[in-house]
């Protein structure tokens, strides 16, 4: 009998212990292009978006939550509690969105703590090994290529609906709208992980609903009556908030609701939807006033007491999330990392009476080869609000920021300038370490490059329907930008330039018919026409020397040249010799021989 009872008691402990101490799951879903008050919650009065209303009534709430005003930026910040600009990626094209090697991920710092850890949809921080999601810490990925469907790393003519993804690395094709094919693969995964008793980090990241304007047919017919892009936008969205609802839905039937940590959040301020409603805010996606960088964030977790509506007005940004997030599941920050966030873990509970010292913050739109100081910039406090470094605006009493008050109060205005000078004068020097494109790894031997990663001062070509029309400039042009590359390996290597890329099997003088449009507001980018460019030779250019040319004959789809490399930094500019001048090669294929 004792022994019996001695046994019951230590199954008890052992599963009272097991639910004490369980990690909690992570679902984050950010969206792309949704601003604040592109929903239902926080005024919107057009937009359907029940499920994430319900949500946002559920959840702490913080309600002056900041990213930075473009996509890449926000995500490399969310993603490792590091300003955009330390990281590299203060651009969203032009090697700039590239997260450097030597960040470590929340998906690395999870996985390290145990976790199965899922990718799905946008990762726009490296289409090359090391910068892939699955080289950052992520076991599971499902994605797209770029900064969104039908850019130029994407795959080729894909399109919102019926399109090619990236699983694990391997092409793969799917049927359906996109938004919903990544959330279905997310819920692959969760499936998995349930089955398996393994705590997961979900990171659902979608492209919609940013342009191009594309949408289901019967979420267009929700917003009849508004012009075409809000119906896209609005119905992109509408479409996203179904998702949600059926993610909840889906934890729930697996029994894991109420210990998961479950996130929304957007990654800029509105693209489209100002128009309608900004919730009384100046500026949009790009800005460097409040409505570019202040998004919403609903955070929901029942088993951490975090299941009613709690609104936290505290000021906060998306270096926060990472050390937050890792304070909540119980797991250590490496050794290694040092945040420029905090966990903000002690406000999101209702029941805690939070001292919270001001702080200052900064968030900036470079969007530029070189970060420019002072640039669509905005240092702000709880308070105050320093744009550009001349303009200021008491936040509270103008969140629409339309009066200037710096001649007011110039002691402030010195205050806030003397805080980003020494914000910038620390990040300055990282700003010449540029992010290359590894070549020569023995696991790698084979590296694919796009135009969307040049680097130069021009506008990159970065989506397919760029490639598709060929040259914009008119007059004679000359190719100035190049692939920064680092060669791990002294060697030969194979460099097999194309104007299409290798999965078109098309030759390099060939036109294209325009490809098939899909529904929505926008010309999907596959049904531009694809213009001959008239090559008549092809040069490779290494570090501002050309090295050799070659002429190219009727029906060939590919130069290649074999070159000796030695190891270390390296600028690669192959171009054709087409009609006015030099086209750089738009796409690039690398092989070590």
């Amino acid at each position: 009998m004792k022994k019996t009872l001695t046994l019951f008691l230590s199954v008890i402990l052992f599963a009272v212990s097991s639910t004490l101490f369980a990690k909690p799951n992570v679902v984050l879903i950010i969206t792309d292009d949704q601003g604040y008050g592109d929903l239902g919650c926080t005024g919107n009065p057009v937009i359907k978006t029940p499920h994430t209303d319900k949500l946002a009534n559920e959840s702490v709430w913080l309600r002056d939550y900041h990213v930075a005003p473009t996509c890449s930026p926000t995500r490399a910040a969310l993603v490792t509690g590091h300003w955009t600009n330390r990281t590299g990626v203060w651009h969203t094209i032009m090697g700039r969105s590239m997260l450097r090697a030597n960040e470590v991920t929340i998906g690395q710092m999870l996985k390290d703590s145990g976790y199965q850890t899922g990718m799905f949809g946008k990762w726009h921080l490296g289409d090359n090994y090391p910068y892939r999601p699955e080289d950052r810490g992520f076991t599971e990925v499902y994605r797209h290529g770029g900064g969104g469907v039908g850019q130029t790393p994407d795959v080729w003519d894909n399109a919102y609906f019926d399109g090619g993804y990236f699983h694990n690395g391997e092409i793969v094709k799917a049927k359906g709208f996109c938004t919903d094919v990544f959330f279905d693969e997310a819920h692959k995964f969760i499936r998995k992980c349930a089955g398996e008793d393994e705590p997961f980090f979900a990171y659902i990241s979608t492209n919609a609903p940013h342009g191009p304007f594309h949408c289901p047919q019967k979420y267009l017919d929700m917003y009849k009556g508004q012009n075409d892009r809000i119906a896209s936008f609005f119905g992109m969205i509408t479409n996203i908030d179904d998702n949600l609802g059926a993610t909840r839905k889906l934890l729930k039937e697996l029994g894991i609701h109420d210990d998961t940590i479950f996130i929304f959040t957007t990654d800029n301020g509105t693209a489209s939807g100002r128009q309608i409603f900004n919730a009384g805010m100046r500026g949009q996606k790009g800005s460097e006033y409040d409505g570019g960088h202040r998004v919403p964030f609903f955070l929901h977790w029942p088993n951490g007491g975090m299941d009613q509506k709690h609104v936290v007005n505290t000021l906060c940004h998306a270096v926060d999330i990472a050390p937050t997030l890792l304070d909540l599941v119980g797991a250590k920050k490496p050794s290694k990392v040092k945040f420029d966030g905090t966990s903000i873990k002690n406000l999101l509970d209702s029941n805690q009476k939070v001292q919270w010292t001001d702080r200052m913050l900064v968030t900036d739109s470079q969007r530029v080869r070189d970060p420019i100081k002072w640039r669509k910039s905005s240092v702000m406090s709880q308070q105050w609000r320093l744009v550009n470094g001349t303009e200021l605006y008491e936040i509270a009493k103008d969140p629409g920021q339309t009066k200037d008050v710096a001649k007011e109060n110039p002691k402030q205005v010195a205050k806030m300038r003397a805080f980003y000078d020494q914000w910038w004068a620390e990040l300055e020097p990282t700003f010449a370490e540029t992010t290359e494109l590894h070549i020569g790894h023995p696991d790698h031997p084979v590296v694919s490059l796009t135009s969307h990663d040049w680097i130069q001062n021009g506008l990159t070509p970065w989506n397919q329907g760029h490639i598709r029309r060929g040259p914009s400039q008119k007059g004679k042009i000359k190719h100035d930008g190049h692939w920064a590359l680092k060669v791990l390996k002294k060697g030969t290597y194979e460099i097999e330039v194309r104007r299409w890329p290798a999965e078109s099997g098309v030759a390099i003088n060939k036109s294209l018919p325009p490809g098939a449009n899909v529904p929505g507001a926008s010309q999907a980018f596959r049904a531009t026409q694809g213009v001959a460019i008239g090559a008549e030779k092809a040069t490779l250019r290494i570090n501002g020397k050309d090295l050799e040319t070659k002429s190219v004959a009727a029906n060939q789809a590919a130069v290649t040249f074999t070159v000796e490399l030695k190891k270390g930094k390296h600028r690669l500019s192959p171009f054709f010799h087409v009609p006015n001048g030099e086209l750089g090669a738009y796409y690039t294929i690398i092989t070590t021989q």
